[in-house]
């Protein structure tokens, strides 16, 4: 069949949760046999989230092909376990740096630049992932992308059955225009083959004890100015509507009653789909794009994953320390923190501490109560010292402990501070300027046992230059990583080489600069910090662990990126266990 697209857009306020209604619809649609993808595309003229501080977005999501992108991508990818690429991530940004491009390069022949039709007709391209007439030059989709111009191709070529497309922001930003304008040309161009999707609020007034349509009816107003008529509208509300209310929207914004779903809030969002589905929004859209229905997917592997989420009575605490005092900044990490709770029968009670007001005198106050402590990942020197008071604490207690990426180096610093005897060990990225070595302590020169990595030395640009995207990572066998990757679906078991072990494979997604400094390496493995994880290219060291504790791993890369609803992360599910055994609270 011809691809499908359908545009989800939000009006009303912001944050009302497209991206969770997006990866919804596709989980839906994945479960009735249909090839989904799910792209973002957004407002703001970043080139990316790459360079955005977390407090103004959030966290930033790195996609296996090394692209940083918007959190709500690591939404569609728990959600559905599709893999998605710098294809499914567009910024007006990178829309109108591929218009100036080809301008400069003289491709549009002496034309006169305008919004529309040329920035449209980019965007319009991309919300249809295609790649550009040859004629025309400009930014390919990707390096194995740029193919026939027609076909809506994904990462290896495959054809997509539907296609997605989020577009952030709110109806009525001056920076969603021209995005709107492009949905629009798309609904005549395309006719059946495109649906429109709006997200709007009914908020409820407590004073007159009354839910509010008139913001919707605004919403889809303000939409229709643009010449764009949603075909369904999902409601967001803290409070149950009526089929009264219900028929209200549908009569004033012309849409039918089975198109105009309630999105209530739910205990938790991997209730969303199912509470979708009892609504019928996927066959909604399958009728109004004019594809038979059929009988509704059973999900049971989702129903399973909620049941088990249901029953889970136990508790166990987890401390997250690092710096940013926000839920989006940490938000994989905490994500897959609760799936491996709920796969590990309990239910994950994560509590922020914050790195910068931690002490030596303050640290056993701070983590008291914790079952298991993550070390943040992170960037810059504010907070760093907090993190390793935190890991040495950890350490010496025996409590078990995950530092990912930042995390992980601020373990390796402590450990050459406290246990190696180099008291000015620190990272050249926190401390550009070293530490002074002390008189009579037997080294020469600053210990940067956290150092920049040789190709990093000359760059000075500071967007998508750093280690991004997925690498390979050999395991040692019989460590406790390995241990918690053996029958994963994330690994490859290597054949036992005599005189060489065995050992796996992994594949995982990076985003630093720095790296565990290989001169000091045997030190380390000598005094019981034992390096697990090499990457077999460059011979760099990816995976940290002190076999002698509990559980007290660091991974220079980030696996919270891999985690999903259905496979959740083994790293994450064996460092829950470890919080477990004899630490859960009733």
């Amino acid at each position: 069949m011809d691809t499908k697209y359908i545009f989800v857009t939000g009006g009303v306020v912001s944050s009302l949760g497209k991206g969770i209604i997006s990866a919804s619809i596709g989980k839906l649609l994945q479960a009735r046999g249909y090839k989904v993808t799910i792209q973002k595309f957004d407002p703001y003229i970043n080139i990316d989230p790459g360079t955005l501080n977390p407090y103004e977005h959030g966290e930033c999501y790195v996609t296996e092909d090394g692209f940083e992108t918007d959190l709500d991508l690591g939404h569609y990818e728990r959600f559905t376990g599709i893999h998605t690429t710098r294809n499914n991530s567009i910024t007006t940004g990178r829309i109108y740096k591929t218009v100036i491009d080809r301008e400069r390069r003289g491709d549009y022949l002496g034309k006169t630049i305008q919004v529309v039709p040329h920035i449209t007709d980019e965007i319009k391209r991309r919300m249809l992932r295609t790649s550009p007439d040859p004629s025309e030059g400009g930014e390919c989709l990707s390096d194995k992308d740029c193919v026939s111009p027609s076909s809506p191709l994904g990462r290896s070529g495959e054809v997509f059955d539907f296609v997605i497309t989020e577009v952030g922001g709110t109806i009525g930003d001056i920076e969603s225009a021209p995005f709107m304008e492009a949905i629009r040309q798309l609904r005549w161009e395309l006719g059946r083959n495109a649906v429109c999707v709006h997200l709007t609020y009914v908020p409820y007034l407590k004073a007159a004890d009354e839910l509010k349509t008139k913001p919707t009816q605004h919403s889809v107003k303000e939409l229709q100015s643009m010449g764009i008529q949603p075909d369904i509208l999902v409601l967001r509300t803290e409070r149950h509507l009526d089929d009264h209310l219900r028929m209200k929207v549908a009569s004033f914004c012309n849409v039918d009653l089975e198109c105009v779903v309630q999105s209530e809030d739910m205990p938790s969002i991997y209730e969303v789909p199912v509470n979708m589905q009892k609504q019928g929004l996927d066959a909604a859209i399958l009728r109004k794009i004019g594809i038979p229905v059929g009988e509704t997917p059973a999900m049971k592997p989702w129903h399973d994953f909620l049941d088990k989420q249901r029953h889970a009575q136990r508790e166990v605490h987890i401390g997250l320390v690092g710096k940013y005092d926000l839920q989006d900044a940490y938000k994989s990490i905490r994500e897959s923190l609760n799936l491996a709770g709920i796969y590990n029968n309990v239910k994950a009670r994560l509590h922020f501490i914050n790195s910068e007001e931690l002490t030596k005198e303050n640290v056993a106050e701070k983590l008291d109560g914790m079952a298991g402590i993550i070390v943040c990942p992170g960037f810059g020197q504010r907070g760093i010292e907090g993190k390793i008071i935190a890991a040495e604490y950890t350490r010496t207690h025996d409590i078990p402990t995950f530092g990912i990426c930042l995390g992980m180096q601020m373990m390796v610093i402590e450990f050459a501070r406290n246990v190696l005897g180099y008291e000015g060990a620190c990272s050249r990225e926190t401390h550009p300027q070293p530490l002074p070595v002390r008189e009579g302590s037997g080294y020469q020169e600053p210990p940067y046992v956290i150092d920049l990595m040789e190709e990093q030395k000359n760059i000075t640009q500071m967007g998508g230059t750093m280690r991004l995207g997925a690498y390979e990572c050999l395991l040692v066998e019989g460590s406790k990583a390995y241990e918690a990757y053996t029958h994963s679906e994330l690994s490859t078991p290597l054949p036992h080489r005599e005189g060489q072990g065995g050992g796996s494979i992994i594949r995982e997604r990076h985003r630093h600069r720095y790296e565990f400094n290989n001169a000091f390496r045997e030190e380390y493995e000598q005094a019981g910090m034992k390096c697990v994880g090499i990457n077999p290219a460059a011979n760099l060291v990816e995976i940290v662990e002190i076999p002698d504790k509990h559980w007290y791993i660091g991974t220079q890369f980030h696996p919270e990126y891999s985690s999903t609803v259905l496979h959740p992360h083994p790293l994450f599910m064996s460092f829950i266990k470890a919080c477990t055994d004899g630490r859960t609270e009733a």
